[in-house]
């Protein structure tokens, strides 16, 4: 398969965005469960939100240095 290098930086673009959504609903699962466990909540519903916005930026940096390589390496070995 002939990827060229529009097409690596779309699906590099894509994989990014999808690991860190993938990444935020594992937080806000985990951070709602851990809340609702507890009698006097830890944080507030702001306070969640925040943190996932946090964790998508941060997992946007990191997976938009990461992804590209792997694909890189995917298109060679095709």
């Amino acid at each position: 398969m002939d990827i060229t290098s529009t097409n690596k930086g779309r699906y590099a673009f894509i994989a990014s965005v999808i690991s860190s959504l993938v990444l935020v609903v594992i937080f806000a699962v985990l951070s709602f469960t851990v809340n609702s466990s507890r009698t006097v909540p830890l944080y507030s519903q702001v306070d969640i939100i925040a943190g996932m916005v946090f964790v998508f930026i941060l997992s946007m940096i990191v997976a938009a240095s990461v992804w590209p390589g792997i694909i890189e390496r995917r298109a060679k070995k095709d």
